[in-house]
């Protein structure tokens, strides 16, 4: 995972640097870095409004004593949203956006969700396609539940005599009656 980080904070200024100079070109230069600091603005403004709901959010679930999953979700993605958003480019602040906006950061949520659960489960050794972990319940296979039924037709009818259960004046090595 560390060369994959190396690798973005390769690719991602050069990639920005690309798109803000294509960009600079069609619409021209002051137009761009205008259109920078209005992104910029924007988004300052909306993680503002977003953290402090997502805060709250927070606040209340604990207080009422329920587990905050989707409260603290909510709040690593603004603030990973927030940081991509800080940063100048368009890139980044596309994908800031969609961390940060409530109509997108539960499909965001749901991707984090699923990236983290499957990350979770290999790393505890577990398959991360299927998601069993090992030393999980798994159902039991057709075969398998056709063998229980049949240990289960074996059953001999008897009776359970105890040696201790003699009369107190018959000797240890005699017969019972």
């Amino acid at each position: 995972m560390p060369w994959f980080v190396a690798v973005l904070l390769l690719v991602v200024p050069i990639v920005e640097i690309y798109v803000i100079i294509q960009i600079g070109q069609v619409i021209g230069g002051w137009p761009t870095v205008g259109l920078l600091l209005i992104e910029s603005a924007l988004g300052a403004w909306l993680i503002k409004r977003e953290g402090r709901r997502a805060w709250n959010a927070l606040r209340t679930s604990t207080q009422t004593g329920r587990m905050p999953g989707k409260e603290l979700a909510d709040a690593a993605l603004i603030l990973v949203g927030g940081t991509l958003l800080l940063t100048p480019g368009f890139v980044t602040d596309i994908f800031g956006f969609f961390f940060v906006l409530p109509f997108t950061r539960p499909l965001a949520r749901k991707v984090l969700s699923a990236f983290l659960g499957r990350r979770i489960v290999s790393q505890l050794g577990g398959n991360p396609i299927t998601g069993f972990m090992p030393g999980t319940y798994r159902p039991p296979t057709a075969e398998q539940a056709e063998n229980a039924r049949r240990t289960n037709d074996d059953i001999i009818q008897g009776e359970v005599i105890d040696p201790d259960d003699r009369p107190k004046d018959q000797p240890k090595d005699q017969p019972k009656p």
